[in-house]
């Protein structure tokens, strides 16, 4: 018996999920003496390996006979999806390099938000069923509304680089480089959505078993270990490159424990994200698809919500945060329309 619907609490267990994705990368900032590839396979190790075998583990009734009963081409096709989604991770942080975390930000995750909400069904071949149904139109119009405040975000971001730049510009810039690695970056990062849809006869064999709302944690055992897999290969290569594989163990004890603890948060923050994302998505019904925009939605809301609070904009033009607030209020919009849509083919 598939868990009962309940889109009101489904897109607030999004929410959770989307602040959680919005301080993922927080703790970055207080590492000390490792290198960018220390640092990364270092909570790639928790997020992508660690936590979703403890999380299937702790959740999961039954789950060797899951595993044993589940097909095994859909794990196989989780896995491999899962891996491409590690490659737009590293095409993102190259991105950012090249033209900023603005213009990355807005149109990686744009571009994420609608390729993996929509394409899905799409090549499912039900899509125009399902959005010909009650409620249909508002999800669709909450999922380009919400594209479309995501690149207010990126405008603001841009003017407040600006801002706080006093007119320098960046040496490093180009766009030559950055955009085709910007647009890499959203298809493969949609690829995720892609990995958790492939991998749902898995958790439907779960929920069988009795897993309940938390059927979607075994899918984590295949598509996180394909992105983990990528990860470690980059970060190796650049680790030997850079010959900074020693970092793990070398250093004060102090500064060593301390950023094993940051990266064990970082690693807990984003798998936290994607447990919350798996209690929300089987809440929303028919129209559960809507998971993922309202994920890349919620994320960049939060992200940039929390930069005002951390005082980030201070010093910004009063037109940037005027543009900010614009983009703030677009993507609550698209939340509120998304939601709606769901509840009114739940009610359906």
């Amino acid at each position: 018996m598939p868990p009962a619907s309940n889109p009101i609490a489904g897109t607030l267990f999004h929410a959770c999920g989307g602040l959680c994705a919005s301080l993922c990368y927080t703790p970055q900032k207080k590492i000390r003496a490792w290198s960018w590839e220390t640092y990364w396979l270092a909570q790639a190790a928790f997020c992508w390996l660690l936590l979703p075998i403890l999380g299937a583990v702790l959740t999961i009734p039954e789950l060797g006979s899951v595993l044993a009963e589940a097909p095994k081409a859909a794990m196989l096709r989780s896995f491999a999806l899962g891996a491409l989604y590690g490659v737009g991770g590293i095409a993102f942080g190259v991105a950012i390099r090249h033209i900023g975390f603005a213009l990355t930000y807005s149109l990686a995750v744009g571009l994420s938000s609608v390729l993996g909400t929509l394409l899905p069904p799409l090549l499912a071949g039900h899509l125009g069923s399902l959005l010909a149904g009650h409620g249909g139109s508002w999800i669709v119009g909450g999922v380009l509304l919400g594209t479309a405040g995501i690149a207010v975000c990126g405008w603001s971001g841009w003017l407040k680089e600006g801002d706080l730049t006093k007119g320098d510009a960046p040496t490093t810039f180009s766009a030559r480089r950055g955009l085709p690695l910007c647009i890499l970056a959203g298809v493969l990062s949609a690829v995720f959505s892609f990995a958790l849809a492939a991998g749902q006869p898995v958790a439907d064999v779960a929920a069988a078993h009795g897993a309940g709302h938390f059927q979607g944690n075994v899918i984590y055992l295949f598509s996180n270990t394909g992105a983990f897999l990528t990860s470690t290969i980059y970060c190796l290569f650049l680790g030997r490159r850079h010959r900074s594989l020693g970092e793990y163990t070398s250093g004060g004890a102090a500064t060593l424990g301390a950023n094993w603890l940051l990266a064990a948060l970082s690693g807990t923050l984003w798998y936290c994200q994607f447990f919350f994302y798996g209690l929300g998505h089987t809440r929303m019904g028919a129209y559960d698809f809507s998971s993922w925009a309202l994920h890349m939605i919620m994320l960049v809301a939060f992200s940039n919500a929390l930069g005002l609070g951390l005082r980030e904009w201070r010093g910004c033009r009063p037109r940037t945060l005027r543009v900010l607030g614009l983009a703030l209020t677009v993507l609550v919009a698209a939340v509120l329309a998304i939601a709606y849509g769901n509840y009114l083919g739940s009610a359906a």
